[in-house]
This record gives structure tokens, C-alpha cells and sequence, in this order.
């Protein structure tokens, strides 16, 4: 464990001059707040270690698993090899322990809540509040988020793979490293959710309000359908999957799904539900009545808080928003809820539900505080019209005395 200790200081020292960047290029970037979520994600680090040494985990399984290669590129595969191919060169040629492993993929977690901090406040104009605390900041600090991205898997690389691609997609000229890095985590990780992420910035380019030449909405449209093509089949079998018959083997793969997962523990019958009734348990549940342990109980929390943030956007006003949304928006709420649809049909346990959801759950998140910043933009063009009004009709008043009197 000493060697851990040392790893998360020289880690914190690493971090300095990437954050010392990101200040210059954003100036309302404030680098303390960081580095207090940085001490308080390797917290979540060291719960989860704990953790894992009273419970079964897959990190043992993804630490110990480059002892089985020759060389390093023989677990270079998209999925869960692609964890063990990451993990090789600090096991084998570094040294590092089970102990360091986890903590350096703690790290790579990190990184993840920073870009999409960094996400939400570039693309808002105003700090949402909550109960009087900026929102975002909130958002950056549930615990669940934190601890299932906090541990030696799969968690921490796509959700930080994600925050990279979202950021760069922000800003695509600017940000081609970050772009190619979070695509490539993310198609290794979990090539849909690249998938569904190209999609939805295909939507959102198209849909959204920034004026964009028709040439180039056309392009994006086309360059989208191509991907789809070329990737489709190789996608389908990835998922197992036939392409020749893909309804048939859909609905058994996700009966076979669901039917393991819920005999894993702590399942729910999500098959016999309706989509909204599925949606509803992936979003929020466990709640109060149905955790399965004290675990349960933090997650019951933080999902009473998505069901106040979603509670949020029931107004009319929200689809009047939707449609002159911009791009990033679009692109959010199509990831989210395209993601949640496809997951809803193959996870039957809460246990896993709570794990995949926090991989998404920042897009929802990110449309509901720009929902809120567009109307609190929107009250203040209102008052500041009937200010103008009130100062106009008193110089009319004024010029027609003066008139008058004279």
C-alpha cells in the first residue's frame, strides 16, 4: 500500500500543469476546486480498495490477467481485454502492485469529472443553484459517480474516454487530441457508445441552432450514415448479435441477459415492464423502499436529487426549448436517453444499473441546467424589456410636459 501512497502524490504533481492549462484557457476555471475533487476522488478510491477487499471484484481478475500474455499487444481487442492490454506495461514492465494499479486507474477517473465540469460551465452562461450552491459543482461530487469510477475496470476508462470526446466535441477544431483520445477509449471500451455518441452529435450538428452552411449539414448527415454502414455488422457481433437476423437474436440475447443478471442478486423483473416503467427504474431506482443494502441507501440519495432535477424540465416550456437547443444539447439528450432505451432492455439487477447508469448521467444532467440557464436568460431579457419599456414611456412623459410647458 506504501507504494500506492507515493503514486497518488506523484499523481497530484502530474496533474498540476494539465489543470495549470486548463485555467489559462478557461479563466473561470478556479484550479482549488479541482484539486480538492482530485483529494476527494482518491478517497472514493480507497473506499472502493476496501471494499474490494470484503467483496468479489473484477479488478483482481483485470490486475492479474498480464501474466497470461507473451506480449503486449495480445490483448490489444476491443472490450474487456482492452482494460488488461492498458494495464500490461505498468504491471509487467513498471511493477506496479495490485494497490497501484487501482489507484492509477483511480486517476484516470479523475480526469473524467474534469472535462466534464469543464464541459458544463463552457457551455453555460449563468451558475445554476441549487438550494443556494452552484449546481455543477453538486453534480461533480455525488458519491455514487465517484465510487464506480474509482476502481480498477472498465468504469473509470469509458467515463473519462466520454468526458474527453464530449470536451472536444465542444470545440472540434481545437480539440482534435482529445476528440481522437476519448473516441478511441471509448470505441475499445464500449464500441455503441461511440456509436450512439456519433449519432447524437450527427443529430445535434444538424438540429442545432448555430448557423451552419446546408453543405455541411449534408456532409455530416452523409459521413454518419457511412460510419453506420461500415461499422454496423461488426458492431452487431461485438454485442452477439446475428446480422442476418438481428430482432430474433436481440430478444434472446436480452432475455439471456436479463435472466442472468437478475439471478445475480438484488434483480428486478424488468422484463414484464412497460418503457416508461423500464426508464423510470434505470434513471432512479433504487429509492428508499428497495435498496438492497447501505450502499443503496447513498444511491437512493443521489437519485432523489435526478428525480428533483427531473422534475425540472416537466414543463411545456422545456419543448419550446428542445427545438432551438444548441447543438451540444441535442447531442446530450439524444446520447442519454438512446443509451438508456437500449440498456433498460438487458439490465435486470440494480446492482449493475447503478454502475452503468453513472457513465450517462452527466448528459441528463447537462440539459436540465441548460434548460434552467435558458430560462433564467429568458427572465432577464423580459425584465430588462420592461426596464426599457418603464425608461422609454418616462422620456416620452418627460419630452411631452417639456412640450407642453412650453
Amino acid at each position: 500500500m506504501l507504494g500506492a501512497v507515493f503514486l497518488v502524490i506523484f499523481l497530484f504533481f502530474v496533474s498540476q500543469p494539465i489543470l495549470n492549462n486548463l485555467q489559462q484557457e478557461h479563466k473561470w476555471l478556479k484550479a482549488g476546486l479541482l484539486n480538492q475533487m482530485y483529494w476527494y476522488h482518491m478517497f472514493f478510491g480507497l473506499v472502493y480498495w476496501t471494499y474490494a477487499q470484503f467483496n468479489r471484484s473484477d479488478s483482481v481478475v483485470y490486475f492479474s490477467s498480464y501474466r497470461h500474455y507473451k506480449n503486449w499487444f495480445d490483448a490489444f481487442e476491443p472490450g474487456t481485454l482492452f482494460i488488461e492490454w492498458v494495464n500490461y506495461p505498468f504491471a509487467k514492465w513498471l511493477g506496479f502492485n495490485y494497490d497501484m494499479m487501482m489507484f492509477l486507474s483511480t486517476w484516470v477517473g479523475f480526469w473524467g469529472f474534469v472535462y466534464f465540469y469543464c464541459f458544463m460551465k463552457e457551455n453555460l452562461r449563468f451558475n445554476p443553484k441549487f438550494e443556494g450552491w452552484d449546481a455543477i459543482t453538486i453534480f461533480m461530487f455525488l458519491p455514487n459517480m465517484h465510487f464506480w469510477t474509482a476502481s480498477l475496470g472498465k468504469g473509470a476508462y469509458i467515463f473519462a474516454g466520454l468526458a474527453f470526446l464530449t470536451y472536444g466535441l465542444s470545440w472540434p477544431g481545437k480539440r482534435i487530441f482529445l476528440m481522437a483520445l476519448g473516441g478511441f477509449m471509448c470505441y475499445m471500451i464500449r464500441p455503441h457508445i461511440l456509436f450512439a455518441v456519433l449519432i447524437g452529435m450527427g443529430v445535434g450538428f444538424i438540429l442545432g441552432r448555430e448557423k451552419v452552411p446546408t453543405y455541411q449539414k449534408y456532409l455530416a448527415a452523409l459521413a454518419g450514415i457511412v460510419i453506420s454502414i461500415l461499422v454496423y455488422d461488426k458492431l452487431l457481433i461485438y454485442l452477439g448479435y446475428d446480422p442476418n437476423n438481428v430482432v430474433e437474436s436481440f430478444e434472446e440475447e436480452s432475455a439471456l441477459n436479463a435472466q442472468r443478471l437478475q439471478s445475480s442478486g438484488s434483480g428486478v423483473d424488468m422484463g414484464s415492464y412497460s418503457l416508461p416503467m423500464k426508464l423510470f427504474t434505470f434513471w432512479f431506482r433504487p429509492l428508499f423502499v428497495d435498496s438492497p443494502n447501505s450502499l443503496g441507501l447513498v444511491v437512493s440519495m443521489e437519485n432523489a436529487l435526478y428525480i428533483y432535477m427531473f422534475s425540472r424540465i416537466l414543463k411545456k416550456s422545456f419543448i419550446d426549448y428542445i427545438r432551438v437547443a444548441p447543438a451540444m444539447v441535442k447531442m446530450s439528450a439524444v446520447v442519454f436517453f438512446s443509451i438508456s432505451v437500449s440498456m433498460t432492455f438487458v439490465m435486470s439487477n440494480l446492482g449493475i444499473i447503478i454502475r452503468q447508469k453513472s457513465q450517462i448521467m452527466y448528459y441528463m444532467l447537462f440539459v436540465i441546467v441548460a434548460f434552467m440557464d435558458w430560462e433564467k436568460t429568458n427572465r432577464i431579457r423580459k425584465r430588462a424589456a420592461i426596464y426599457n419599456r418603464i425608461v422609454e414611456e418616462e422620456r416620452r412623459n418627460r419630452e411631452l410636459a417639456d412640450a407642453t410647458t412650453t
